[in-house]
């Protein structure tokens, strides 16, 4: 059974968040999830799913697909044990931890958890 339970977000990189706005809002016409464009980040809802693309305005992003377990430093511990090289410690995002790691081919791939929801907090 896989440690993955579903996919979260998918996250790109743009230099520029108001072409971002045009180009996803007006014209793919998605709905905004939420803007923190002051933050350099911008997210797109894409139908009723819970993952968005989120656009980040940083030089450093590069594009990267995170999942979604149950908790992020169960699964960081089976996976180093497998061998998976991580970019970091699990850290702590707005809800929950997370963690990066690139696949052989140099994506970059994530977990999340949602521990800090209320749902989820114990």
């Amino acid at each position: 059974m896989s440690i993955i339970s579903n996919y979260d977000n998918f996250f790109l990189p743009s230099d520029n968040l108001d072409s971002a706005k045009e180009f996803y809002k007006n014209k793919l016409g998605l709905d905004i999830k939420f803007d923190f464009s002051e933050m350099g980040m911008i997210a797109f809802k894409v139908g009723d799913n819970e993952p968005a693309i989120i656009l980040r305005n940083d030089e450093n992003v590069k594009p990267a697909i995170w999942f979604t377990v149950d908790n992020v430093k169960q699964a960081y511990k089976e996976l180093k044990a497998k061998g998976i090289d991580f970019l970091s410690e699990p850290f702590e995002i707005h809800t929950g931890i997370s963690v990066e790691f690139h696949d052989p081919f140099g994506n970059k791939l994530g977990l999340t958890d949602y521990t800090k929801m209320p749902k989820n907090s114990e």
